[in-house]
């Protein structure tokens, strides 16, 4: 069994129709898919699947906290992750993303992955700059840094 196997979507096995999913990100699913953006984490997914004759329209609502290393001390911080994501699945011959929510998947396959998508939903919601509260910083790495440039 796959480290990600929970999160493959059989969607030939789906009737037409609304279908809903839970999912949970812990640490170790943000160690397993080794990303660089974020490596620790608790986040809920709720994906709400329709499937109609031609595609299936998948809607994600993601909720959580991420920790990423703060910019200027380096330690973790937590950045809270509230976020909606698209995405629309089709049928065809080969593997091919048309747009950043439009992806064709092989129809003989019928089966998405939802694993990589659920963390690059997460890293695009968590902003470029990580950096604490003003006085919540690691103070010891903060007057290293001050001695060093200052």
């Amino acid at each position: 069994m796959g480290k990600f196997n929970l999160y493959n979507v059989n969607l030939k096995s789906l009737s037409p129709g609304t279908h809903e999913f839970e999912y949970l990100l812990e640490n170790k699913f943000f160690v397993d898919i080794d990303g660089t953006e974020v490596q620790k984490g608790k986040v809920k997914v709720h994906l709400t699947l329709k499937r109609s004759s031609m595609m299936f329209e998948m809607n994600f609502q993601i909720q959580g906290v991420v920790m990423v290393p703060c910019d200027r001390c380096l330690d973790d911080m937590e950045i809270p992750v509230d976020t909606q994501n698209r995405l629309i699945v089709k049928f065809g011959k080969e593997y091919a993303e048309e747009s950043d929510e439009i992806v064709i998947i092989p129809e003989e396959e019928g089966a998405i992955n939802l694993a990589w998508f659920l963390y690059e939903f997460i890293a695009l919601a968590v902003p470029m700059k990580h950096i604490h509260a003003p006085g919540k910083y690691n103070k010891a790495m903060s007057s290293k840094l001050k001695k060093t440039y200052c």
